[in-house]
C-alpha cells in the first residue's frame, strides 16, 4: 500500500477555493484503479491550510494518479492559489488489521 499525505497552504481568502477544486475532483480520483481513500480535510489550527489523505493499493496506482486529468486540473486550479511550496510526503505501508 502507498499513502500519500499532502500539506497545503493558500491566503485564508483562498481556502475555500481550494478545497472546492478538490471536492469537485474526489469521485473521479475514489473511482480510480486501486484508489482506497482520498480524503480532504481543512486544518482546525488555521484558516490556511488544507491536507489531502491518499491510500493507493501500490506505486503503480498512485503513478496513473500523478499522471492523470484530475491531477492536471486541480494543479492547475490550486498552483495560483498556494502561499508556499505543496509537501508531499509517501509512505509504503502494510495494514495490519481494520477494526470496525
Amino acid at each position: 500500500m502507498l499513502i500519500a499525505i499532502l500539506d497545503l497552504h493558500t491566503a485564508a481568502a483562498e481556502r475555500a477555493a481550494a478545497l472546492a477544486q478538490l471536492d469537485r475532483e474526489r469521485a473521479e480520483i475514489a473511482a480510480m484503479p486501486g484508489n482506497l481513500a482520498f480524503r480532504v480535510y481543512a486544518a482546525r489550527a488555521d484558516d490556511t491550510g488544507v491536507t489531502v489523505v491518499h491510500e493507493w493499493e501500490d506505486a503503480a496506482s498512485f503513478a496513473a494518479y500523478l499522471d492523470s486529468d484530475a491531477f492536471a486540473r486541480s494543479g492547475a486550479v490550486l498552483r495560483p492559489l498556494l502561499t508556499a511550496a505543496p509537501v508531499s510526503r509517501r509512505f509504503r505501508a502494510d495494514l495490519l488489521e481494520t477494526v470496525a
